[in-house]
């Protein structure tokens, strides 16, 4: 095979490739242009998901003159010159690979002026290239409209999401650097509305407000804590105000936001004993080192970052986070659903398949098409968790939340597809504030949502109302229940949108682990479980049941060799 070097053209496109992966990609790289030129005021306008239309426009300090076709060049950079200044890097840009990168798969306009000059400078570029080079009037900072992102390479614009799923990914963008900034003014319009608008005050409470609504910004705890050499700053929620997912977990070292492994441990081990499984906390947290105690260097899009001292890194954060939670009473709050009376749960469908399978500790257990659960006698609970109950051949022990998540889930499912689902009216509407993520994708499960039984209603600026629920989680919290939803559709998209609803609604509405239950809740779950078409495991996956047949339970009491 001969060897031969790539033209400039093929090497820029898999540049651009490393940089720009979807809209959200390039509004990332814009923004943090914006935040490097000294900008108060950050505008950012996304059209068709940011397909048609990425606008970013700043009052910063602008490019002189001279310098606006060099911004273009791969590695033209004005934040480093040497090896020394890799390593002490404070700019959240540096390698002078974002604006070339986009330039070569869209068109670009560029409207910049450094301030005190008669003229700005207007370049507009196409496919790389410079088309249009003139002189017009621009006040100081910078504007630049990105259109057609990827409208000549087909094969990455069938990769991008819904409009609705790709505004999400940009909404996350800004407001991660809302957070990020607290000084710094940014609005968000996305398809003409405005998403977003922080006020530029300083205070990062006002931020979570503008974002996470006033309610939550009340209730959390300033963070601040020095501790060799580091200082962590933020903001942290009490345990009761957990989510399902880490989509209101922001980690920012040196302001960059970053995803690291490193800092959600630390966060998680803070909330250790506070949380119930599945939940993660609401946290904003900054941590400030020394530059050359951390490596911005291992990864393309820089969202990645090493540290020299990980062991000072997590317990600096851990302990930061875990000394703000002491400051007021937490204790970690369960929300329960009483179980239904017995016999209201209609006739169920069920098939006929191999019984459950014994317990071993290496078996794995399996879910063939349709099963069936011989009929139980309850003998009682334990540790508040499990059900031990006895079949005709031998014990069972049944998990009471994976259980009941299973028969709610196939509640759900059954009226999906033929009976009007049975709802409940609330006295009074809940009032749910969206971020602008949450905000971006909720238009595409509304339908969902409304065949499920949740009435919304919208109330004005990412406020809705929430008028009626699902009968079987009338006694949860439905703000959380709507915002896990949104959670995970924005975390996986709309592929089987249905089904995650389902999901989530019954892991909302299923008895929790920890709670006592009566002889006849326990009765009536069994008799619910026994009806499911797939009762041997939960919606999820987990094992609802696991059974000790009658050779094993005398084998372990030395009855049988």
């Amino acid at each position: 095979m001969e060897l031969h070097v790539l033209s400039p053209d093929v090497i820029s496109r898999i540049a651009a490739g490393e940089v720009v992966e979807r809209p959200a990609s390039v509004v990332k790289e814009l923004v943090e242009n914006s935040v490097d030129a000294g900008a108060g005021k950050i505008d950012i306008e996304c059209r068709g998901g940011g397909a048609e239309l990425i606008c970013v426009a700043d009052n910063g300090s602008g490019i002189p003159a001279p310098q606006v076709e060099t911004a273009f060049l791969r590695h033209a950079t004005s934040k480093i010159s040497s090896l020394d200044d890799l390593v002490h890097v404070q700019t959240l840009g540096f390698r002078g690979e974002a604006l070339p990168s986009i330039s070569a798969v869209a068109d670009v306009e560029v409207s910049t002026s450094p301030g005190g000059a008669d003229l700005g400078t207007y370049l507009y570029m196409h496919g790389g290239a410079i088309v249009q080079h003139q002189n017009k009037p621009r006040a100081r900072g910078t504007t630049i409209a990105v259109r057609r992102l990827f409208r000549h390479f087909p094969a990455r614009l069938k990769y991008l999401k819904s409009q609705a799923t790709e505004n999400g990914h940009s909404a996350q963008v800004v407001s991660q650097y809302a957070l990020a900034y607290p000084s710094i003014a940014f609005s968000l319009l996305l398809e003409d509305r405005i998403a977003l608008r922080s006020p530029g005050s300083g205070d990062l409470r006002d931020v979570v407000a503008q974002i996470y609504g006033t309610e939550l910004a009340r209730a959390m705890i300033h963070v601040q804590s020095e501790f060799n050499g580091l200082t962590i700053t933020g903001l942290a929620a009490p345990a009761s105000l957990s989510r399902s997912g880490r989509g209101h977990q922001s980690t920012f070292v040196n302001h960059r936001w970053v995803r690291s492994p490193l800092l959600q441990r630390a966060v998680d081990e803070a909330y250790r004993g506070m949380l119930q499984e599945g939940r993660n906390a609401i946290a904003v947290i900054n941590l400030h080192m020394p530059p050359d105690r951390v490596d911005v260097n291992v990864h393309p899009s820089k969202a990645q970052v090493k540290f020299a001292d990980e062991q000072d890194v997590f317990r600096a954060v851990r302990d930061a986070v875990k000394a703000a939670l002491a400051q007021t009473s937490v204790a970690s709050e369960s929300r329960h659903v009483s179980l239904p009376a017995t016999g209201t749960q209609g006739t169920w469908i069920v098939g006929e398949a191999d019984p459950v399978p014994a317990y071993s500790p290496d078996a794995t257990i399996t879910t063939s098409g349709t099963e069936v659960l011989p009929p139980l006698r309850v003998l009682g609970q334990v540790l508040n968790t499990y059900i031990a109950a006895e079949g005709p051949d031998g014990l069972y022990l049944v998990d009471q939340h994976a259980a009941h998540e299973r028969v709610v889930y196939d509640q759900l499912v059954r009226k999906r597809t033929g009976r009007q689902a049975e709802v409940q009216s609330l006295l009074d509407p809940v009032t749910i504030e969206l971020t602008p993520a949450e905000d971006a994708i909720l238009g595409t499960i509304q339908e969902g949502l409304s065949a499920m039984g949740f009435s919304i209603e919208f109330f004005g600026d990412r406020t809705y109302l929430l008028r009626t629920v699902p009968v079987v989680v009338a006694d949860a919290d439905a703000s959380a229940v709507v915002r896990d939803l949104l959670h995970e559709l924005t975390e996986a998209g709309r592929q089987g949108i249905h089904d995650r609803l389902a999901i989530t609604v019954a892991c909302h509405a299923a008895v929790r682990a920890g709670r006592h239950l009566t002889p006849d809740e326990m009765r009536h779950l069994i008799q619910q479980l026994e009806g499911c078409v797939q009762p041997r495991t939960c919606p999820h996956g987990r094992p609802t049941v696991l059974r000790f047949d009658n050779v094993q339970l005398e084998k372990l009491f030395g009855r049988r060799t």
